[in-house]
Order: C-alpha cells, then sequence, then structure tokens
C-alpha cells in the first residue's frame, strides 16, 4: 500500500480518521491550520480524550506513517473533515472552512487524485460547489480528478467503536469514484460499505441527525403536556414502550452536541417549503432551555439570593463533549438573570469535585442537569446525607426513571 493521504483537519473527526489510515500503512498527512495541534502530533501527543485511539496512536506503524504540517502537499488521497458550523444569524452551513481547505489543495492536484469530503454539508453543496472549486485548476471533476462524500461517523466517548465498526455511505459522483472510495474504508471500516450518489449521501447524513431531532422534540413535547396533566411522563413514556411498534425517547433538558442542533437547519436551507416539521421540531428543542431555566426559578422563588449548584455540563450524559451543551445554555440564562450558580461535571476537565456531598455544603439548590452514570450512583447512594449538608434541602431533577410499580392486571 503506496498511497499518500491528505487529512485536511485533525479534530475530533480528522484526526481519528488520520490514526486509523497510518494504522494500516498509508502514508498520512494530517493539516491543521493551529500550530500547537501540528506540534502535538509530531510529537507524539494526542490531543483527544479518547483512550483507544490514543493506544492506537502510540503503535510504531501509526507513528512511522502519520505526521502533520500546517499547509497541504501532494498526496494520492485529499480527505476533507474540518468543521461546518451553522451561521447563527442567518440560520444556514458556514461552509467557510470547508470551502477553504477545499481551494488550499487546489495547487497540489494531480490527475487521478481522489477528493473525499467527510464533513457534514447541504444536499448538493459537492457538485454544485465542491466540484467547481477543485476545477479551478484547469481540471475536470469525473474526467481527471475525482470528487465523493463519505460522511463522518464520530461519537465522542466511542470514536474506535463508530469509526471501525459502524456501516458507511460512500456517495460519489460517479460509480468509479465511489469504488476508489471503497478501497479507502475497507482497509480499516469492518461495518458494510453502501454505494450510492453524492446527493443521496449529502442527505442521508442529515436525515440521521434530523430524526433523532425531531424525535427528541416529540418526546419534549409529551413532557410538557403531562406535565400540564400532572401525569408522571416518565410512566407515561415507559407505558407506551410498550407497544411493539412505539419507541419515544426520554424528554430532556434540549439537543446538544455538534450535530442534532445544526443539520436540521441544513435541510430548510436547501428545501424551506418541504422541511415544516423538522424546522418546528428545532424550534421546540432550542426553546427547551428556556423552559428549564423557568422551572428552576420557579423552584427558587422563596429562597433569597439561592447559591445554586448545577451538575453535569456535557451536551448529553457519558461524554465529556460541551459543544453546544444545552446545560451551559441553561447556566447562562440563570446567571443573566442574576443567579448564583457554580457549575461542576465529572467528565470535563476544569469542573472536576471530589464529591457531590462536598459541593453541595451550604448550598440552596442543586441542579441535575446531565445525569452521568456516576451522579446518578452518587444520589442513589448518598442523596439523604447530600441534602443534609446544604442549607435549603432542595435537588432538582428533570424525568429521572419512574418509580412507580403498579400490579400487572390481566
Amino acid at each position: 500500500m503506496t498511497k499518500k493521504i491528505v487529512v485536511m483537519g485533525t479534530g475530533y473527526v480528522g484526526l481519528p480518521l488520520a490514526v486509523m489510515l497510518a494504522r494500516v500503512g498509508y502514508e498520512v498527512i494530517g493539516v491543521d491550520i493551529e500550530e500547537n495541534i501540528v506540534n502535538a502530533i509530531n510529537e507524539g501527543v494526542l490531543h483527544l480524550a479518547e483512550e483507544d485511539i490514543k493506544e492506537i496512536f502510540k503503535e510504531p506503524e501509526v507513528r512511522k506513517n502519520l505526521r502533520a504540517r500546517k499547509t497541504p502537499c501532494e498526496a494520492d488521497v485529499f480527505i476533507i473533515s474540518v468543521p461546518t458550523p451553522l451561521d447563527e444569524e442567518k440560520r444556514v452551513a458556514d461552509l467557510s472552512q470547508v470551502i477553504n481547505a477545499v481551494e488550499s489543495i487546489v495547487p497540489y492536484l494531480r490527475p487521478g487524485n481522489l477528493v473525499i469530503v467527510e464533513s457534514t454539508v447541504p444536499m448538493l453543496t459537492c457538485r454544485n460547489i465542491i466540484a467547481p472549486l477543485l476545477e479551478k485548476g484547469g481540471m475536470k471533476v469525473g474526467k481527471d480528478i475525482y470528487l465523493c462524500h463519505c460522511p463522518e461517523r464520530i461519537l465522542p466517548g466511542e470514536v474506535f467503536e463508530e469509526i471501525v465498526n459502524n456501516d458507511r455511505v460512500i456517495g460519489g459522483l460517479d460509480e468509479k469514484t465511489a469504488e476508489m472510495t471503497r478501497e479507502i474504508y475497507a482497509s480499516f471500516v469492518k461495518g458494510n460499505l453502501y454505494l450510492t450518489d453524492d446527493v443521496t449521501a449529502e442527505m442521508v447524513k442529515l436525515m440521521e441527525n434530523t430524526s433523532r431531532d425531531v424525535s427528541i422534540a416529540l418526546a419534549n413535547e409529551f413532557a410538557a403536556v403531562a406535565e400540564k396533566l400532572g401525569v408522571d411522563i416518565m410512566e407515561a413514556i415507559e407505558l407506551a414502550n410498550k407497544h411493539p411498534r412505539v419507541n419515544i425517547l426520554k424528554p430532556g433538558i434540549g439537543a446538544g452536541g455538534h450535530c442534532i442542533p445544526v443539520d436540521p437547519w441544513f435541510i430548510k436551507e436547501v428545501d424551506s417549503v418541504n422541511s415544516r416539521l423538522i424546522h418546528i421540531a428545532r424550534q421546540i428543542n432550542d426553546e427547551v432551555p428556556l423552559k428549564i431555566a423557568a422551572k428552576i426559578e420557579d423552584a427558587l422563588n422563596d429562597i433569597k439570593n439561592p447559591r445554586v449548584i448545577a451538575l453535569g455540563i456535557t451536551y448529553k450524559p457519558d461524554t465529556y463533549d460541551i459543544r453546544n451543551s444545552p446545560a451551559l445554555k441553561i447556566i447562562d440564562i440563570l446567571k443573566n438573570r442574576g443567579y448564583d450558580v457554580t457549575p461542576y461535571d465529572p467528565l470535563v476537565e476544569g469542573y472536576e469535585y471530589s464529591s457531590i456531598t462536598e459541593v453541595a455544603k451550604d448550598a440552596d439548590c442543586l441542579v441535575v442537569l446531565v445525569e452521568h452514570r456516576t451522579i446518578k450512583e452518587e444520589l442513589a447512594q448518598k442523596e439523604n446525607e447530600i441534602k443534609q449538608t446544604m442549607r435549603h434541602p432542595l435537588i432538582i431533577r428533570f424525568y429521572p426513571e419512574t418509580r412507580k410499580h403498579r400490579k400487572n392486571i390481566r
């Protein structure tokens, strides 16, 4: 295997990919605009909190085959794995990093090169935006150079499992391109590789995350209705899910992470007429942190100058990732309204604590925003002890598992 691969962007997506490609024998160049990241990779330091990837990164074959630099160079394959954030004002995809990455490789393209886009992008981006940019170098996409979209498969905390064992969708602008791309991913992916066209691949990625967003919105709507009726929503969901074709998600404090709050907007950007449900679901989930903050305020009404401890700041339980975290939004809302809120999280560097009992001492309210496994375990074992250390024994949890046990009725 002699192919040389340039990976543009060495963050959550690009660096694990570069490591896996280097492990199977490709010569890999990771390109990043941040000099400290480039230096860290070349010095053998992995800046991701992923233990499996860290161990692979130390392997001699990886250290031999992987190096980093700030600018691209000539190669056989170029993989674009830079972020695609949301333009918060316009609610459309901010493709600036993708465009910059593509433009930067154009001077180094040679006939026969393959360009793979892993970045999540709106439908038609590859053929309407990226292909014309690549052709500015004088070569024709599909004839001289080849372009494919293979959406990333990354879950913080489970990167190795996701990148190796997940199925992958490979969307080539033509069949030859898809087959060329299949060869690259088949070298380390154990999941199935499904070949399709580029627009379908772009849409599939957005559909996956949008489906999750709509399901979360439905659960949050059910929770709001249940609260108004005095119904235990967790019991209601448990009973509804006993139907063989029903799978309602657990409601929460909002939808976070890099993908779920962002990708639905990309679909609306392309076709706003036929994405009304998607748009409404996104609005519902965006409003949840405001509603949660209001519930906390209501609980604090009778306490003067309350001291609040907030547990959990990540976007979901049992991860270290805080991107687009609804917990952080809730904390900011409360702080902006004058509340004294101190956040803690056992999984986030700089927010760790010795025990809940210790941090809750003399607090007026303990708000559990993200129920990591360690938080649930300590609360289960020491809730009474924790309350005894507090000035006001007020613990607020959102949608813990129901404790009702009703008899089976035939």
